[in-house]
Order: structure tokens, then C-alpha cells, then sequence
């Protein structure tokens, strides 16, 4: 007797089983077995990243010198995240260092001037190469994250007697970062990356700047850490999950939209070239039998002679035609000739529309908007010129905060704790802990860079004012929003107040209102006091 078979249930499609489409669709066949041949191999990042990793970041760095789209990108991540000046705000833990808070300020008021005289110094001391100010290092730091995933920068010792401070710093590519003599990757050392079984790094192999090419490759190990805690190699990337070795770029999610952007472009410029031209013609009577003999046959002299006699003839005719129009010379053609201008059509086939979907595309891969991609802000209100700039905003303030901050704040420790040793900055004596017992509370401070973009000025200065006054933020907030630190404004304004009064001018606006209102505060205080007794 057969067996007989069970009914199998399907899906909405007629072919999808009921079972497996109730389930997550994303590892099904998907509707009409959309997904069947999509079979992508579950990998670490390491497997996925590394074998190809140096032709990606070698297309990646193409892109960026060849491409104005993406040079583009790579300009906003310096100027929105750093700026023209990288501020230092010293913030020791004075709480956990035992010390009390005007203590601190002050230890941090003489860190800063220190600081600020041997970074931005205009010989570049901090700079092996002699060519960066500490703004620029960490410039090309931004830059070197957004192209390549990555940064990488070598802490030196400057030997020369000639200089207060020794430590210099070496900015270093990554592609300079490679296995000795090429091999391949083991389990404790990736892409140039020696790392421990925890994955830990350990050290990084660095390989000669080999330009011209004639010299041989030689690679050099350097330690992430000395033996004190001082840092040897600073490697900063942001890692997407655990086991990952090295920093992967922004451009690989649209790499290939980029690529095809770009030939597009081109493609559509050689069309615009060719629809500019045009060509001119003019048609006789001349019968196809004449003209191919006198094209042809013009070998022997007599049809020489009559190919030059008609020529001839047909310029004496248009000299002696001098009919002009504003100064222009109209011709009178022969009878039975015509004059016809060849054109191409200028169609735009929908070429703008389609850039602009890429570019959107490209721009959320790059995550930062349309508008600062593209330099299109036509057809923008200010609601959505303010939305897209937050947008922008709050990706670049987390990339200030742990990718610039990052190398800033392990170069100032180098620093530090030099300075602190060479007594050019004192510990405040009551310290609980010393400097190598607590680097990270002794060296604890934010960076201040570029300021948020003004869409409208007067608004977003309203803005500020009222949530200073309803205590929902700060000065220090506030200013540091707009890339200014509130010390150096309110000692600044302190400075310009005494000036203006020994000039015998006026005071400000702003500080006569206060004036006015600290006046009016303490004239209803003496009243209602005086009302209570």
C-alpha cells in the first residue's frame, strides 16, 4: 500500500514553504528565492579585511587624489573635526589625585602655555620631518583614519642639545605597515602587527620608504609601549569587532559607486564635447559622377586642371559677393547650392537626477551629508539645512572624540611627561599619586576643534543664550561648541573691559546691561529686606 505524503503548506510566493517564511526572511530564500544564490561566507573582519587590505587602501588612496568627490569628503573630516586649531583643556583628576580644585587650575593653566609654545611652534619641533605643527599632525591623523581606516604615529627622542624638549613624533603611513619580507599572516602577526593570544598588540613592523626603488626593503620593529608606560607606536582605528587588527576605510562601502561616479562623469564630458561641436556643409548640384572623378581621378592633369578651374570659379563667385548684415558678411551661394550646420542633440537623459541619487548614496557611506558632499545647498530651508548639519555634527564629534582626541591626548602624555620631569611644570605637592602611578588622571583633558557650522547666526546665539539662563548649559558648553575655549574669552573680556575704561570709553553693551541688572537684583533685595524688618 503507498504511503501517502503530507501536504507541505507554502508561503504567499507558491513556492516558499510556510515554515521558512514565518522564520527571518534575510536568511531564507526570500520572496520568489530572491536570496537563493546570495551566499556570502561568515568571516572574521581580519579574513575578510586582510587578504585584500593593500589593493583596497591603494584604490582607496586613488580615489582621494583623483576624485574631487572624494577629496571632498576627506576635507570636510579636517575641518569639521579639527579645525585651524587644535585647543588643549587640561583636566587633571584632582579629585582622585588628592590635590584641591584651584590647585589643579592652576597646575593646568601652566601645562596649557607650555604646551602651547612647544606644539604650534612655527620651526615644527614637534615634528621629526620639521614640516607639522601639532594642528597639522593631527590634520593628517583625520585624514590618514578616513582614507585608510587607520593612523599611525612613532614617539622619537631627539638627541640634539639644542632644544628645551626632546620628544618629537613621527607621522607614519600605513601602508609603510607590512609582514618583514612580505609573508604571509600567522596567528601572532597580521599585517604587519605582532599581537599576543589575547590580540593585544605587541609591536609593528615598519618598512623603509622605499622610493625611488632602488634601495632594498627593510623593515624595522617598534614596540607599542617602552618599559616605563611610555608610549613607543601610537596606532589609533575604531574596530568593529573583537579579533580585528587593523583599521578598515571609509570609502569600501562605496568605493565602487565612486568608481562608476567617476567613469560616468567622464563619459558624460566627452559627450557635452562632442553635442559642442558642430560642422558645416555645403551642397551642389554637382552630380555624384563629377565629384568622384574629380576626387578621384585627380591623379592626371586634365582632371586637375578642371578640379582647379571649378574651384576656382566658385571662389571668384563668393569674393565677388560682398552683401553685408551689421557688419557681418552674408554669403550669396552659387545657384543650387545650400548651406546646412550639422548639430548633435542636447538631451540630458536624466544624467543630473542620476548623480544626484549616487552622490546621496555615496554620501551616507561617507557619513556626512548631501550638501557638504555635493557643495548643493539650492532648495534648502533652514529646518533642513539645521537638520543635516546636526546629522554631520554628531558623526564628527565621535570621530573627534576617539580618533583625534585619541592621538592628541597619547602625543601630550608623551610630552607630559617630559615636561614634568625636566621641571618645566610642577606637581602640586600634596599629590596623592605621582606621575607614572596615574598618567592617565594627570594627563585627563578634552581637545577643542572646529566649531559647529552657523546656519543662522542670530538664531543659534539666541539658542545658546537661553539655555545658559535656564541652566540646561554652560559657558564652557556653549563656547566650546563653537570652537572657542570660555577662559580665554571671559579673560579676554576682562582685558578689553579695563582697556576701554582707561581709554575713558564706554563699557560694552553687554556689560552695561549686566550692570543694569545686577543693580536693579540688589536694589529689590535692599527693599524686600527692608519690607521683612
Amino acid at each position: 500500500m503507498k504511503t501517502p505524503t503530507i501536504p507541505t503548506l507554502l508561503g504567499p510566493d507558491g513556492m516558499t514553504s510556510l515554515r521558512e517564511y514565518a522564520g527571518y526572511h534575510g536568511g531564507g530564500s526570500g520572496f520568489g528565492g530572491q536570496l537563493r544564490a546570495w551566499n556570502p561566507p561568515s568571516e572574521s573582519v581580519d579574513a575578510a579585511l586582510l587578504p585584500n587590505f593593500t589593493r583596497g587602501n591603494a584604490r582607496a588612496d586613488d580615489l582621494v587624489r583623483n576624485n574631487g568627490y572624494a577629496a571632498n569628503a576627506i576635507q570636510l573630516h579636517q575641518d569639521h573635526i579639527v579645525g585651524s586649531f587644535f585647543r588643549l583643556s587640561h583636566r587633571p583628576s584632582w579629585r582622585y589625585l588628592g590635590i584641591g580644585e584651584e590647585e589643579a587650575r592652576a597646575f593646568s593653566r601652566e601645562v596649557e602655555a607650555a604646551w602651547k609654545e612647544f606644539a604650534e611652534d612655527d620651526c615644527c619641533c614637534i615634528d621629526v620631518e620639521r614640516k607639522r605643527t601639532f594642528t597639522m599632525m593631527i590634520r593628517e591623523g583625520v585624514a590618514m583614519h578616513a582614507f585608510n581606516g587607520e593612523l599611525f604615529v612613532q614617539a622619537t627622542w631627539d638627541t640634539s642639545p639644542s632644544r628645551l624638549f626632546r620628544t618629537q613624533f613621527r607621522m607614519v603611513s600605513p601602508k609603510r605597515i607590512s609582514n618583514p619580507n612580505n609573508t604571509g599572516d600567522s596567528r601572532n602577526c597580521r599585517a604587519g602587527v605582532q599581537i599576543n593570544d589575547s590580540g593585544a598588540a605587541l609591536g609593528y613592523y615598519v618598512s623603509e620608504d622605499g622610493y625611488p626603488g632602488w634601495m632594498p626593503q627593510k623593515w624595522t620593529w617598534m614596540p607599542r609601549e617602552l618599559p616605563g608606560g611610555r608610549a613607543s607606536f601610537i596606532h589609533v582605528f575604531e574596530p568593529v569587532e573583537d579579533g580585528q587588527t587593523r583599521g578598515a576605510n571609509v570609502f569600501y562601502s562605496v568605493m565602487e559607486q565612486m568608481k562608476m561616479l567617476d567613469t560616468l562623469q567622464n563619459t558624460q564630458l566627452q559627450s557635452a564635447i562632442v553635442k559642442a561641436m558642430y560642422a558645416a556643409t555645403i551642397e551642389s548640384e554637382l552630380d555624384t559622377q563629377s565629384a568622384m572623378d574629380f576626387i578621384l581621378g585627380a591623379n592626371s592633369k586634365e582632371q586637375r586642371d578642371k578640379l582647379t578651374g571649378w574651384i576656382g570659379e566658385i571662389a571668384a563667385y563668393y569674393a565677388a559677393a560682398p552683401v553685408r548684415l551689421g557688419g557681418a558678411k552674408v554669403p550669396h551661394l552659387m545657384p543650387g547650392d545650400s548651406l546646412n550646420l550639422q548639430t548633435a542633440q542636447d538631451t540630458d537623459n536624466g544624467y543630473s537626477v542620476f548623480e544626484q541619487s549616487l552622490l546621496r548614496y555615496i554620501a551616507a557611506g561617507l557619513g556626512v551629508s548631501y550638501e557638504q558632499l555635493s557643495r548643493n545647498y539650492a532648495q534648502m530651508s533652514y529646518s533642513t539645512a539645521r537638520a543635516s548639519a546636526n546629522e554631520s555634527w554628531a558623526y564628527f564629534m565621535g570621530r573627534r572624540k576617539f580618533v583625534a582626541s585619541r592621538q592628541a591626548s597619547q602625543m601630550f602624555l608623551c610630552w607630559l611627561e617630559e615636561a614634568i620631569a625636566r621641571r618645566v611644570v610642577t606637581l602640586p605637592s600634596k599629590a596623592r599619586f605621582s606621575f607614572q602611578e596615574a598618567r592617565s588622571a594627570w594627563g585627563n583633558c578634552d581637545w577643542i576643534g572646529s566649531g559647529r557650522m552657523a546656519i543662522d547666526g542670530l538664531k543659534e546665539v539666541q539658542e545658546a543664550v537661553m539655555l545658559i539662563e535656564a541652566g540646561l548649559s554652560t559657558y564652557e558648553k556653549e563656547c566650546a561648541k563653537r570652537g572657542d575655549d570660555y577662559q580665554e574669552i571671559f579673560a579676554q573680556q576682562v582685558r578689553e573691559t579695563m582697556e576701554r575704561r582707561a581709554a575713558g570709553l564706554k563699557p560694552p553693551a553687554w556689560a552695561a546691561a549686566a550692570f543694569e541688572s545686577g543693580l536693579r537684583q540688589s536694589t529689590e533685595e535692599e527693599k524686600s529686606d527692608s519690607r521683612a524688618a
